[in-house]
């Protein structure tokens, strides 16, 4: 399974990652580093794929996180303009 875990891939690759792609590669890639038994310069290559993928996973995480206070302000907007006609309407 050496070959599973392509350390070439970067750049348009992560760009197509999502997120659960990206998480599921980064835990094969650290089985592999904790198993050892790889040379230095796969090693090498293992860790920097790990430091992609773990820099796809935080911007999605991030992107999701903006996209839920963006939504959650949203909400909040609208009840704020909502509140004072709903207590007003009986006048």
């Amino acid at each position: 399974m050496a070959a599973g875990t392509g350390t070439a891939g970067s750049g348009t690759d992560e760009a197509a990652l999502g997120y659960e792609q990206a998480r599921d590669e980064l835990i094969e890639v650290v089985r592999r580093l904790e198993a050892g038994g790889t040379s230095l310069e796969e090693s090498l290559a293992l860790w920097e794929r790990g430091e992609e993928l773990a820099k796809v996973c935080r911007r999605r995480l991030e992107g999701a996180r903006a996209r839920l206070d963006a939504s959650l302000a949203a909400e909040r907007a609208a009840e704020e303009a909502e509140g004072p006609v709903g207590g007003h309407g009986d006048e």
